[in-house]
């Protein structure tokens, strides 16, 4: 029951960081998207979102460039994180999340 009980718990601890990572990406996309800022941004953007919500050392790498997505310019903010095994600690670079945004232009 103890073990049932554990894993559970590890189950529920990762779909948190993944969902925390997965909004950190699509942040910092849609941040580096802004018309007034840089793509690089986004991707600084994104840490931050991360380090606040689980602290620092959980993200490997954080890459951030501008693409086309669908015929359309867009910001691509890709966050490379830990795959949590027991507790937040575990497989290295383990998780890429990638999110994406339209880029904003002025007129």
């Amino acid at each position: 029951m103890t073990f049932l009980t554990l894993g559970v718990l590890q189950v529920g601890v990762a779909v948190y960081l993944r969902n925390v990572v997965h909004d950190a990406a699509v942040e910092g996309a849609y941040y580096g998207a802004l018309a007034d800022v840089d793509a690089a941004d986004g991707a600084i953007r994104a840490r931050h979102v991360v380090e606040r919500a689980v602290g620092r050392g959980f993200v490997e790498q954080v890459t951030a460039r501008e693409v086309t997505f669908l015929g359309e310019p867009s910001v691509e903010v890709t966050v490379t994180a830990t795959l949590p095994l027991v507790g937040p600690f575990g497989v290295p670079g383990g998780w890429e999340v990638v999110g994406r945004a339209p880029a904003e232009t002025l007129p």
